[in-house]
C-alpha cells in the first residue's frame, strides 16, 4: 500500500497550517505524519496546498493501492488496522467525516466533489475512537492524550536510561529517557503523568516538571525552569519561566522568565524575556478566536486559552498578550502595552500600531535564524514564505 495524508480541517487550523500540511503538526510527542508512519511501519507523502507541494511532495503510485488518510486525525492501533484492512474501493469513515480511502490505482481524488467514495466505494464506519485535530485549541486541549498514546508507542518494549542521583523523582515508573541526555538537580513529577526526555536534551538545575510531559530531542529546559502538564516542547527548543498546557513545535525559543500557557508556538519563533500571555479572562467567560476564512473572532468553548503564534514570529522583551491572541507567520511584535488580539501574518510594531515586515527583511532574518541552526531557508521554504505574504495581504490593511 501506498500512504498518502490528505489536509482536512486546513481553514481552522490557519495560520499554523500556512506553512505546513495539516499532518505535520506536532501533538503529543510526535506529529501526526510520525505517528502514522510508526503505526503503518511506511512513509507518507501529502496531498496539500498546491504552493506547500514543492516541500512536501504527493507520491501517488500506479503500482500499488492509494490509500489516503484524513491528516487531521491520529492514528491508534485500532484505526491503524481499520485502514490496512480497506480493500480497493473501501472507505472508512467516523460519522460523516471520510477517515481514510483506498483508491487502488486511482491517482486522483478530489475530495470536494468526488463523490465516489460515498456511492461507488463501499463505507465502513471506524471504531477506533481516534483524536481528529480539528481547530487550534485541540492541540493544547487534546495534548495530554496523546502524550500518553505516544510515550507508550515509542517506549514500548524498551528499557530508559537510568537517571542521577541528584534528581528527585516521583513516579520513575512513568519516566522516560533517551541516550544522551543530562538531568541534575531537577524535581520530576510523573505521578500524574508521563514524562519523556529526549535525545542529547537536558534539564537544567532547578527545574521543576510534573507531567505528562515531553522534552524532544536537543531542546533544553533553563535554570529554574516550571513546566506543567500536558506540555511538549519539540526538539531544538530552549525553554524557561513557567509553562503550562503548552505545546513547542520546534526550533523555537522562550529561553528566560514568563508565562505560557495553554499555547501553541509554531516552529523559528523567539518568545522574549519576560513576555507572559493571559489566558484566562478577567470575567471568566469562553475565549474567542480569530477565524481566518470566516473572518471574525470563533468562540473556543474554553476558558483556558492563551497564545497561538504561527512560523518564524518573535516577540520583543516584556511583550504582553491578551487571552486569546493569535499571531500569523512572520510577525514581530515589541513596544508597550497590550496588542490587539488577532496580529497578522508580517505585521510590525506592537499596541502603538503596525507597519508591514518587508518580504526581503522577513526571509534575511529567517535565513539567519536558520543557519544558527545550521539549516539552510531552501527555495521551497522561501517560496512558502512569498506566498503566504501575498495571500494574507489583505489582513495587513
Amino acid at each position: 500500500m501506498n500512504y498518502i495524508l490528505f489536509d482536512d480541517n486546513r481553514d481552522n487550523l490557519l495560520p499554523i497550517s500556512f506553512t505546513r500540511p495539516v499532518a505535520e503538526i506536532r501533538i503529543g510527542i510526535l506529529t501526526i505524519r510520525e505517528k502514522w508512519e510508526k503505526y503503518l511501519g511506511n512513509t507518507c507523502s501529502f496531498y496539500t496546498q498546491e504552493y506547500l507541494q514543492g516541500k512536501y511532495k504527493f507520491e501517488p503510485t500506479i503500482d500499488d493501492d492509494n490509500v489516503w488518510i484524513n491528516g487531521s486525525f491520529c492514528p491508534n492501533p485500532k484505526l491503524a488496522e481499520e485502514i490496512n484492512n480497506l480493500k480497493t474501493e473501501e472507505s472508512l469513515f467516523m460519522g460523516d467525516v471520510l477517515i481514510a480511502l483506498n483508491s487502488g490505482k486511482i491517482t486522483q481524488i478530489d475530495f470536494t466533489i468526488d463523490e465516489r467514495f460515498g456511492t461507488l466505494f463501499k463505507k465502513f464506519e471506524s471504531h477506533a475512537a481516534p483524536v481528529q485535530v480539528k481547530n487550534l485549541w485541540d492541540i493544547f486541549s487534546k495534548n495530554g492524550e496523546e502524550l500518553k498514546r505516544d510515550f507508550d508507542l515509542i517506549t514500548h518494549g524498551r528499557n530508559s536510561v537510568a537517571l542521577s542521583k541528584t534528581n528527585q523523582v516521583i513516579g520513575l515508573e512513568n519516566i522516560f529517557v533517551e541516550e544522551g541526555a543530562k538531568v541534575e538537580c531537577a524535581i520530576l513529577n510523573a505521578t500524574s503523568g508521563s514524562i519523556y526526555i529526549g535525545k542529547d536534551t537536558e534539564i537544567m538545575e532547578g527545574s521543576i516538571v510534573r507531567g505528562p510531559f515531553a522534552l524532544c530531542e536537543h531542546s533544553a529546559l533553563k535554570l529554574g525552569a516550571k513546566i506543567y502538564g500536558p506540555t511538549t516542547i519539540g526538539p531544538h527548543s530552549k525553554v524557561g519561566g513557567e509553562v503550562n498546557n503548552s505545546v513547542i513545535f520546534g526550533y523555537s525559543n522562550k529561553a528566560h522568565d514568563g508565562f505560557l500557557g495553554n499555547s501553541v508556538i509554531g516552529e523559528w519563533c523567539n518568545i522574549g524575556a519576560d513576555s507572559n500571555n493571559s489566558n484566562l479572562k478577567n470575567n471568566y467567560a469562553d475565549v474567542k478566536l480569530w477565524h481566518y476564512v470566516k473572518q471574525k473572532f470563533v468562540n473556543t468553548g474554553l476558558t483556558f486559552c492563551g497564545l497561538i503564534m504561527a512560523d518564524h514570529s518573535k516577540c520583543g522583551i516584556n511583550t504582553m498578550f491578551n487571552t486569546g491572541t493569535v499571531v500569523g507567520v512572520n510577525a514581530n511584535i515589541f513596544g508597550a502595552g497590550f496588542p490587539r488580539n488577532f496580529l497578522p501574518d508580517y505585521s510590525w510594531g506592537g499596541a502603538a500600531g503596525f507597519t508591514t515586515y518587508k518580504i526581503s527583511e522577513a526571509l534575511a532574518v529567517a535565513e539567519k535564524v536558520m543557519q544558527r541552526r545550521a539549516i539552510a531557508l531552501t527555495d521551497d521554504d522561501k517560496a512558502i514564505l512569498t506566498h503566504v505574504f501575498n495571500l494574507t495581504e489583505q489582513f495587513r490593511k
